[in-house]
This record gives C-alpha cells, sequence and structure tokens, in this order.
C-alpha cells in the first residue's frame, strides 16, 4: 500500500471539502480546510517526500467562472513536479495534452466517458487513441444505492446506471493504466473507509487502484489493507496534517509500507 498525495482545487485555492456538498450552481461546497498555500507548495513537498502517483482534481465545472483560475494552480504543480502527479477534472480528448505537456503523468476521467448515465464508448475509446492507455487513469468514483456501487459524475452529483463490479473493473482495464475510486458517500466526512467498496477493488486487484474516502486514523488504514487485500493504495485528504487534521503524513507513509 501507497500514499497516494491529493491537491483538491476549488475556486482557485486548494482544499478539502465534503464531496457530496459540492454543487456547481454558486460553485459552493461545505469546506473542512482552506489553505493559504498554492498547489505548487503541496505538489513539492510531495515530491520532497517522494510521493509519486498522487492527484490533482480540479472542482470546478468547465463552464465556472473559476475554472480557469483552478487549471491554472494544477498547471503550477504540474510544473513543479513533471512526471509526478495525475490531474483530473473537465478532461477531454481536445484538451488533455494541455495536462500532460504541463508534467501531468497521466489525466483523470470520469464524466467525458460517463455521460447521461452510461458509457461513452466513442469518447473512451478517442480519448484512449489520442493520450495512450499508458496515460489514462478512469475514475470510477461512486456511491451505494440498493447494496450496490454505482458511478457517480460530475463532481460526484450524478448516478449513473454503470455499477462498480467485476465485469465492469475488466471492461474498462482495457482501457486505462490505473483506476481512482471515491467512496462518495464518506468523502471529506473523517467517518471510516467504505469497506465494501474496498472489498470489491481488492478482491479484483488486477492493475493499480487508489482507494480515497473516509480516512481519518491509523486503524482505518489498516482496515483499507485488511479488506483491499493489500492491494489498494490509499488517499487521505482532511485528516491529513497539512490540511488541518491529526493524522501526520510522515507517519502515515510510514504506516503504508508496511
Amino acid at each position: 500500500m501507497r500514499l497516494r498525495p491529493c491537491i483538491d482545487i476549488h475556486n482557485g485555492q486548494v482544499k478539502q471539502i465534503v464531496g457530496s456538498s459540492l454543487r456547481d450552481k454558486g460553485d459552493s461546497a461545505e469546506e473542512n480546510f482552506v489553505s493559504e498555500q498554492d498547489a505548487a507548495f503541496f505538489a513539492r513537498l510531495y515530491k520532497e517526500k517522494g510521493l509519486r502517483g498522487g492527484h490533482i482534481i480540479v472542482l470546478n465545472a468547465a463552464d465556472s467562472p473559476y475554472y480557469e483560475a483552478s487549471v491554472n494552480q494544477a498547471i503550477l504543480a504540474l510544473k513543479e513536479t513533471p512526471g509526478y502527479l495525475q490531474v483530473g477534472g473537465g478532461i477531454t480528448a481536445e484538451n488533455a495534452w494541455r495536462f500532460l505537456d504541463s508534467g501531468a503523468s497521466h489525466v483523470i476521467v470520469t464524466s467525458y466517458v460517463f455521460k447521461n448515465g452510461e458509457v461513452n464508448y466513442e469518447n473512451l475509446r478517442k480519448l484512449r487513441a489520442e493520450v495512450g492507455k499508458e496515460h489514462l487513469v478512469l475514475d470510477l468514483s461512486c456511491r451505494e444505492q440498493d447494496g450496490r456501487y454505482y458511478i457517480v459524475t460530475d463532481r460526484w452529483q450524478k448516478m449513473t446506471g454503470v455499477e462498480v463490479n467485476e465485469n465492469t473493473l475488466n471492461e474498462f482495464s482495457d482501457y486505462c493504466d490505473e483506476f481512482l475510486v471515491h467512496a462518495v458517500d464518506v468523502e471529506g466526512k473523517q467517518s471510516g473507509i467504505e469497506t465494501e467498496v474496498a472489498s470489491i477493488l481488492g478482491d479484483w486487484g488486477k492493475i493499480p487502484i487508489t482507494y480515497a474516502g473516509g480516512v481519518h486514523s491509523f486503524d482505518d488504514l489498516k482496515e483499507l489493507r485488511s479488506f483491499g487485500g493489500g492491494k489498494l493504495d490509499v488517499t487521505v485528504g482532511s485528516a491529513l496534517d497539512i490540511f488541518g487534521g491529526n493524522m501526520a503524513i510522515d507517519d502515515i507513509i510510514a504506516e503504508c509500507k508496511k
């Protein structure tokens, strides 16, 4: 298990938010933490600690008046640490190389591929052809409905009919290098992990997968290792000391290496 750090950018600032509270209307969200530092600061910190494969997420919609400010923050971070970080938020086949050329190792995609409750295979194939499977991460962030977990899109505001299970993981792995999965119901709430999500992902475990959502203690990390079968990497957000939480980043790195 590795720590995959995050830089979430909303309205041009690095923040930690409650994922389920994010709304495009008014560019609003319930905030856990707003940093006085820019995104490049955190990118440098992660590089100094040797943390590769973290993700930058632009949380504003592409038509938001804040979108370009948030993207500019992301690009500053990417240019500080070429090849270290992934980036997501409004990624399409048309703009993906803007981020890759700025230093992203991968682009992370959800809404461009999962549209109107279904998989847009034309966009998925187009994106793979444009950037190559080796530069693509599919974000399968999901939430529970009737005991099953379905992918959510548009900054976690819209449910799809696409379930996260063995069949879909097998299918989508043909198109990408990694998966990123936020358990949206617990994202930003520091209320513990979604053990069922971890089990689904860990039982499959054929390509790198990063789990995010709910981690607030070292017991959560141990639980994630157990339910994920040791196959999942982890993102810690609001609980991290650099984001105002009580878990020291160096201690998390050490725990993940066990």
